[in-house]
C-alpha cells in the first residue's frame, strides 16, 4: 500500500528547573519538532509536509503552527488548532485518513505545555513572558455542543474533577464494594502507576508515592472533589511537549527511512456522541465508548493480534476503571506505559500525543509488538481508542461511532419538580472555605428524568463518606437535600 500511513519521527522534550531553565510552550513544541524531524533520520522530510496540527493548550498562541514553519523553513504547510473538546485521537485519525486517501503525504502532530514556567515565575516572583501570536491558522477545530449544563457549572464548576468523582461513585457503587475498600484500591492502583512514573525518564515525578499518602487527604494531598484528592487528579504544572511526523508509505521508501523506525497506525475508533454528565441515561456505560472498544477487540481477534502494552487515559481514576472495563482487563494488568497523567505529567490537550509517543518508542525498542492507546475529551463525554503495531499486519481503519451512539442513546431530560423524591446515581462532596457541599444527581421517582440537588449539612456530608448513597431514595426541595 503506497498510501499506508506510517509514523517515521517522534520526538519529546521535558524541562525542570528555574525560571531561568524553562521554556515557553512555543519553544518546546519547536523543540520536539526538531527533534522528530532529526529521530527520522533524514531533515529532507520537512520538504514534504502539508500540515501542521496542533491540539489547542492553556497558552494564549493563535497559530503555533506557522511560527514554526516559518522558523524551520517548512514550505506551504496548512495549520490547524484544535480546540479542548475535540479528542486528541482525532488529529492522528484526520492525518491517517488523509495520507490514505492520498490527500496530503505527511503530516506533523504536536502539543505541549509550560505550565511549570508559569507556577516558577510566581514562586520567584518574576513575570512570564510569552510570545505574542496574533495570525490565525487555516483552519481551528473545535466541538459542536457544549460539555456541561448550566445546572452543572453553577454548582460543579468548569472545572473536570467533580464531574469525575461523580462517576466514580457511581462505577464504585456498580462495583458492590465498600467505600474504604475502593478508596484504598484506586489509591493502590495510582501509586503503582507513580512508580512507572518514577522509573519513566519522560515522567514528571522523580519518586514513587505511598497508596496511603494518596488516600490519605493531607496539606500536601487536599481534597479536591470526594473521592479524589490532589494525587488522584491529573497535573498540568509541566514543561512538556512531543510530535509525531506521519507520513505515507511510499514517502517513507522515497526518503530511505529505516525499518527500524517505522511504527504503523492499525485501527482507530471514535465516539463523539455528546451528552452532559446528568444527562447520561447510564453514567458509567456509554454506548459509543463500548462500540468503539469492540471495534478495536474484534479486529485483534479476527486477525489474532495479541496486544503488549497499554496506555488507558489516567486524568481521574474513573476514566481507568472504565476503559479497563471497556477493553476486558482485570486489575492485575498493566494500565499504562508513561506512569500516568497525575505523575508522568498531564498536559492539559496533548497527553494522547504523549502516550502515543511512548508507545511508538517502545514498540521500537522491542522491534514488534502491539499496542492501544484511548483517549477522552471532556467529562468522560468522548472516548477513543488507536492500536498500534511495528509491522504492518493490516490495512490502517478507522471508525467514527458517533451517528451510532446518537441513534442509540438519547440523553435524559431534566426534571421541573420543585419538590419530589428520587434516586442517587452519582454524588460527591467539594469544600471551599472549610465549607462543604454535598452535590448529587438524581433520577426521579415520578417520572424518571434528572435533577441536581445540593446539601450543606455537615451531619448528612460525614454520612456520605462513611458509606454508599448512590441507590439511596431520597427527598428534595427547591434543589435542595430535605
Amino acid at each position: 500500500m503506497n498510501n499506508r500511513p506510517v509514523v517515521i519521527g517522534i520526538g519529546a522534550i521535558q524541562q525542570k528547573g528555574n525560571l531561568k531553565d524553562l521554556d515557553e510552550a512555543l519553544i518546546l513544541m519547536e523543540q520536539a519538532t526538531q527533534k522528530a524531524i532529526k529521530d527520522s533520520t533524514n531533515v529532507n522530510i520537512k520538504n514534504h509536509l502539508d500540515e501542521i496540527s496542533v491540539p489547542k493548550g492553556f497558552w494564549k498562541y493563535r497559530d503555533p503552527g506557522k511560527w514554526i514553519a516559518k522558523r524551520n523553513d517548512f514550505k506551504n504547510v496548512k495549520t490547524s488548532v484544535s480546540k479542548i473538546g475535540v479528542l486528541q485521537q482525532n488529529l492522528l485519525n484526520a492525518a491517517c485518513n488523509k495520507i490514505l486517501n492520498g490527500e496530503i503525504n505527511a503530516s506533523l502532530i504536536l502539543g505541549g505545555e509550560s505550565r511549570y514556567k508559569m507556577l516558577r515565575s510566581q514562586i520567584e516572583n518574576q513575570k512570564y513572558i510569552a510570545t505574542e501570536l496574533n495570525t490565525n491558522p487555516d483552519n481551528y477545530i473545535k466541538a459542536a455542543d457544549d460539555l456541561t449544563l448550566k445546572e452543572e457549572e453553577r454548582e460543579l464548576g468548569s472545572m473536570a474533577v467533580g464531574y469525575y468523582a461523580i462517576l466514580e461513585s457511581a462505577f464504585r457503587a456498580s462495583s458492590k464494594k465498600e467505600l474504604k475498600d475502593h478508596n484504598r484500591d484506586i489509591a493502590n492502583l495510582y501509586s503503582s502507576f507513580s512508580q512507572l512514573a518514577s522509573d519513566n525518564d519522560a515522567g514528571w515525578i522523580d519518586k514513587p508515592i505511598e497508596a496511603s499518602l494518596i488516600e490519605q487527604q493531607s496539606k500536601k494531598n487536599p481534597l479536591q472533589a470526594y473521592p479524589y484528592n490532589k494525587y488522584h487528579c491529573t497535573s498540568w504544572n509541566v514543561n512538556q511537549s512531543c510530535a509525531i511526523i506521519i507520513c505515507s508509505e511510499s514517502l517513507a521508501d522515497k526518503l530511505d527511512i529505516p525499518i527500524s523506525k517505522r511504527v504503523y497506525p492499525l485501527a482507530s475508533s471514535e465516539t463523539n456522541h455528546m451528552i452532559p454528565t446528568l444527562q447520561r441515561p447510564d453514567l458509567i456505560n456509554p454506548i459509543g465508548m463500548k462500540l468503539a472498544a469492540n471495534f478495536i477487540l474484534d479486529i485483534c481477534k479476527e486477525n489474532k493480534l495479541k496486544v503488549d502494552d497499554y496506555d488507558l487515559y489516567s486524568c481521574f481514576p474513573v476514566a481507568v476503571q472504565m476503559f479497563a472495563k471497556s477493553l476486558g482487563l482485570n486489575s492485575n494488568s498493566q494500565m499504562t506505559i508513561t506512569g500516568g497523567m497525575p505523575f508522568a505529567g498531564g498536559p492539559l490537550n496533548s497527553y494522547v500525543l504523549h502516550s502515543t509517543v511512548k508507545l511508538i518508542s517502545r514498540i521500537r525498542e522491542r522491534k514488534n509488538g502491539l499496542g492501544i492507546i484511548t483517549g477522552v475529551s471532556g467529562m468522560m463525554t468522548k472516548q477513543s481508542y488507536a492500536l498500534w503495531s511495528k509491522n504492518p499486519d493490516i490495512s490502517f481503519t478507522h471508525k467514527d461511532f458517533t451517528d451510532n451512539a446518537k441513534h442509540l442513546e438519547k440523553p435524559v431530560e431534566i426534571s421541573n419538580q420543585q419538590k419530589g423524591e428520587g434516586r442517587i446515581i452519582g454524588y460527591t462532596i467539594i469544600k471551599k472555605d472549610d465549607l462543604s457541599k454535598a452535590i448529587m444527581f438524581l433520577s426521579t421517582t415520578n417520572d424518571e428524568k434528572r435533577k441536581l440537588i445540593t446539601s450543606s449539612d455537615e451531619s448528612i456530608i460525614k454520612l456520605m463518606e462513611k458509606k454508599e448513597w448512590v441507590g439511596k431514595k431520597v427527598y428534595f426541595e427547591k434543589n435542595q437535600l430535605i
